[in-house]
């Protein structure tokens, strides 16, 4: 289970995935379980490339372009049984968020923490972030801080590790065989939307990468409309991969989304 105490991102899905890369290169073949937060339904489901993000939810889609097995249910169990039983190969079962779905057994916990926000003013919701104690870090198997690319240093907690998030390419939302190198992207009149739980993280990636844009910053799992993305004088139009799911039906070739992955401390 790769979950994490604060409502609100932390990087869980981007490190479930370098789980399941890390576990694949051993030799294992793992499949993905996710509650698909914000979908229509609670059966649990498959999920596959090109699904609608409101009967799927939007993390899971970015699960599935992995090209591994991904099943959904707002009961994990549920989903966990039928992902095996569609693909009796899979061997591991890695679950995006569920830390506090103890209705899933599991064998192993990672904690993610957005070291940037920590764990707030350290009280429970709703008068703070917190999901559970910051106490329930101690009962975790693995801690990892998501810190900004610069900022690795070392822990002083063996169960504790880095990661931060290394852009890859932006991709055409509407066109997916146009792309860029992150380095080399520089488009004019830009806007960067973000419907994340923390949108300024996009943001500040953006300018890292010496794009100057205007910014709009939506609500967590947002549902776009077609007039989100009228925005005035517009010449591009930046998204995270996670919006560019519920963007596509509405994109044209004015949208990038930038693809990331999870960077580990290899130690």
């Amino acid at each position: 289970v790769v979950g994490n105490l604060t409502a609100g991102g932390s990087g869980k899905t981007p490190l479930a995935i370098a789980v399941a890369e890390a576990l694949a290169s051993r030799g294992r073949r793992p499949g993905f379980v996710s509650r698909g937060y914000g979908r229509r339904g609670a059966s649990p489901r498959l999920v596959a490339p090109g699904d609608d993000a409101d009967d799927v939810g939007d993390e899971p889609l970015l699960l599935a372009a992995t090209g591994r097995p991904v099943a959904v249910g707002r009961r994990r169990a549920d989903a966990a049984r039928l992902l095996l039983d569609r693909d009796p190969s899979c061997d591991v079962v890695v679950a995006d968020d569920g830390l506090q779905h103890y209705a899933l057994a599991r064998d192993v916990e990672i904690a993610a923490i957005d070291d940037a926000r920590g764990l707030g003013n350290g009280w429970m919701l709703p008068a703070g972030p917190l999901r559970e104690p910051r106490s329930r870090l101690g009962e975790v198997d693995a801690v990892v801080r998501l810190v900004p690319a610069g900022a690795w240093r070392a822990t002083g907690d063996p169960r504790e590790t880095l990661m931060s998030q290394e852009p890859v390419r932006w991709r055409n939302v509407a066109d997916a065989s146009l792309a860029h190198e992150p380095d080399a992207f520089r488009p004019s009149s830009a806007w960067a939307i973000a419907g994340t739980a923390n949108p300024a993280r996009f943001f500040d990636l953006v300018r890292a990468l010496g794009i100057d844009a205007r910014t709009r910053a939506f609500p967590d799992h947002h549902r776009y409309v077609a007039g989100d993305l009228a925005l005035p004088d517009a010449g591009a139009i930046l998204m995270t991969a996670k919006d560019a799911v519920k963007c596509a039906r509405y994109a044209d070739r004015r949208c990038w989304a930038l693809e990331i992955r999870a960077r580990i401390d290899p130690a």
